[in-house]
């Protein structure tokens, strides 16, 4: 899977179809589990309701 994948483009607008680490910024995605999504790098997790 390349990182093109994880974009989607439209017109001249750029959009991540994956959730994004607000404590890391733009080009790291958080991992998607069943309960969670994490950050690999540093550990931000955001569980599911």
């Amino acid at each position: 899977m390349g990182v093109g994948s994880y974009y989607q483009l439209s017109g001249e607008s750029i959009k991540a179809k994956k959730l994004v680490c607000p404590k890391c910024g733009n080009g790291c995605f958080l991992a998607e589990h069943s309960n969670r999504s994490s950050c690999g790098k540093c550990g931000y997790t955001e569980f599911k309701k």
